[in-house]
């Protein structure tokens, strides 16, 4: 698919997106980062969207239930009707599935954590101009653990060293940049995030090979609103994913951790 070397996206595929899961009713696939995942005003120069994508793949239109973020790669679901996907929305509404992230962030973090910081909602220029623009903040919740620390013989500025750990993330709430604006908030920003982040080390993982936002949904988990049954899927680990884990000396086992 030569689509997807469009400038944005960081990962390369040749093929169709990768199948997770599927039944009559839906389908859980792996969006790469850089993706977007339907036609947005936000970035116009987009010509590749992950719902036509998949819609070319199966031969029939899909429903969006829930959204990625354009740089965050790992596990989407689509609907195969309307009826289907607004059956799975009101799940997503009502907090009723489960996500789980790994993500790299600056500094080193050990132990199981829970932050409760509300957030003041995140408005687009363009696409939330006439949204009121003096809302509250709204609760947003997420737990989150280490799991590996790494020391490299980089400097990004006053040390001749970087650190950097592997957290696993559960969001318990659904705000816009939930987990990358936590992330900033607790002065460990996810690496990769050109607005949340920390520049220095940004630019030291670009100079590494290991462009883009190191945030991956790779756990999914929901009760099927038709047949009740529970639904749990896993990503498989992407190339790149599997690259970083290398430099920093991790094993791809953490990341079976539930």
């Amino acid at each position: 698919m030569s689509d997807f070397t469009e400038q944005n996206l960081v990962e390369p595929i040749d093929g169709p997106l990768p199948i997770v899961f599927q039944d009559e009713h839906y389908v859980v696939v792996y969006k790469p980062a850089g993706l977007l995942v339907h036609r947005s005003w936000i970035a116009k120069q987009a010509t590749v969207f992950a719902m036509q994508l998949l819609r070319d793949q199966l031969g029939q239109y899909v429903y969006p239930v829930h959204r990625l973020d354009r740089p965050t790669c790992g596990l989407l679901v689509m609907a195969l009707s309307s009826e289907a996907a607004a059956k799975l929305s009101e799940c997503f509404s009502n907090r009723e599935v489960s996500k789980s992230y790994v993500a790299i962030v600056r500094g080193y973090i050990e132990g199981e954590h829970h932050l409760d910081y509300p957030l003041v909602e995140e408005q687009d220029q363009m696409t939330d101009a006439l949204a009121q623009q003096d809302k509250d903040a709204q609760p947003a919740v997420t737990d989150y653990r280490g799991l590996a620390l790494a020391e490299i013989s980089y400097s990004t500025g006053r040390f001749p060293t970087s650190r950097y750990s592997l957290l696993r993330l559960n969001p318990l709430t659904g705000r816009k940049h939930q987990l990358r604006r936590h992330m900033h908030h607790i002065s460990h920003p996810i690496i990769g995030d050109t607005t949340h982040g920390d520049g220095k080390h940004n630019r030291l993982f670009r100079e590494l090979g290991h462009p883009g936002l190191w945030l991956f949904a790779d756990q999914l988990r929901f009760t099927h609103p038709y047949s009740g049954e529970i639904v749990s899927c896993k990503s498989p680990l992407p190339p790149r994913w599997q690259r970083v884990l290398e430099q920093l000396s991790w094993n791809s086992s953490l990341l079976l951790s539930d």
